[in-house]
């Protein structure tokens, strides 16, 4: 094994004839017949679908948002046998402390671009800035995919833990995540806590194995509402978690199979009350697609769930001080009580979110920002 970790500057540019090969297909897409009355309750919606595709196809222009993309510092790190990509913003002001900020799935490094200059810019309230790292899992664009079996949460938090301490020189760093990137921190809590001044999230796991026999009567009541959210919301993620190759050839071979799988995910789960467009932007929402769509993480990123049902990495409290956002409008989830999620954590800050769904630095980054400067300065 090469301990060696090498890291290397990079620029997003997407060859010409990738670009050509996607027009051609959305040119050639075809559609199923249209059932009348079908809308966003069903699935994708078919008539926002052909809008979008005929946006992406005439209006969308990827050389303008691969320029914009590319204002950011972004590299990659070959660490062990995987190649890691992240971006890196210095804070501007003294006594910066490193934030490792990850997402989730449907998302990308994307999610995170609105909060970064929030993050970094020094603080005229006494609240620190950042050295921000915002690092892009196995499976995830321009970092690489892993071909044999486990990359499990677990595996990935050994990975960013070399990246941050060995590789960019940060003993202790905090770190920021939600969904399976937070997943992937809760690892590097139980696993390496010496190595972190604090945890900021948001939401929390709502399954656990075994279930705790004294919940409280909060806990009864929101597993309850758990267990009925479950039948409606998680078919996508059984799917994904036991058979993944099932769904990957057409995520690998369609643009629109691609963009009707993640869309719905953002239609549903953020805080947009039925206008995803409105609420995420129309060229943004085409950005993380097509970055999944050119680089071929459509396909690959659905496996890490495959990945952590084999592997569900350690278990037990992280012990680090944790401050958790509990999102109320967030559609892939339930809000949780706080004794549940003490149960986990070390929470020492609890905030109730009012607005921002499931992609939260993307659709409240103020707010976000806000949140971790103010946790961060108490540490």
């Amino acid at each position: 094994m090469d301990n060696k970790i090498s890291i290397r500057p990079m620029r997003i540019h997407i060859p010409d004839e990738d670009m050509e090969d996607l027009y051609h297909r959305l040119k050639q897409s075809r559609w199923p017949a249209p059932v009348a009355g079908s809308d966003w309750a069903d699935g994708t919606d078919g008539e926002y679908l052909r809008d979008l595709a005929g946006y992406w196809l005439s209006k969308y222009n990827w050389r303008d948002r691969e320029a914009m993309l590319n204002r950011f510092g972004h590299f990659t790190a070959d660490i062990e046998d995987t190649q890691i990509h992240f971006i890196r913003a210095a804070g501007q002001g003294p006594n910066a402390i490193p934030l490792l900020l990850m997402q989730g799935w449907p998302s990308t490094f994307v999610q995170m671009l609105k909060i970064i200059p929030l993050l970094t810019a020094q603080g005229t309230d006494g609240t620190p800035c950042f050295d921000v790292i915002v690092a892009s899992m196995p499976g995830y664009p321009f970092t690489r995919f892993p071909s044999q079996p486990g990359m499990s949460f677990s595996r990935i938090a050994d990975l960013l833990k070399r990246l941050m301490v060995e590789g960019l020189g940060y003993h202790r760093f905090a770190a920021r995540g939600s969904d399976q990137g937070a997943l992937v921190q809760q690892q590097i809590g139980l696993k390496y806590p010496e190595h972190l001044i604090g945890l900021h999230r948001s939401g929390i796991t709502p399954f656990a194995t075994p279930m705790p026999d004294n919940l409280s009567p909060a806990e009864i009541a929101y597993q309850k509402e758990v267990q009925q959210w479950a039948t409606q919301e998680i078919a996508y993620a059984r799917l994904q978690s036991l058979r993944p190759e099932t769904l990957a050839p057409a995520l690998a071979d369609s643009p629109i199979a691609l963009a009707s799988w993640i869309i719905e995910k953002f239609q549903r789960w953020g805080d947009c009350e039925g206008d995803v467009d409105a609420h995420f932007g129309r060229d943004a929402l085409l950005d993380n697609i097509s970055l999944h769509w050119f680089t071929g993480a459509g396909a690959a990123s659905i496996r890490l769930y495959r990945e952590a049902a084999r592997d569900p990495g350690m278990t037990g409290r992280v012990a680090v001080p944790t401050a958790i956002m509990m999102p109320l409008r967030d559609g892939v989830t339930v809000p949780a009580p706080r004794e549940w999620a003490e149960r986990y954590y070390n929470v020492q800050r609890w905030t109730v979110m009012e607005r921002g769904g499931h992609f939260p630095e993307w659709e409240v980054p103020d707010e976000i920002a806000k949140d971790i400067r103010q946790f961060f300065a108490g540490l």
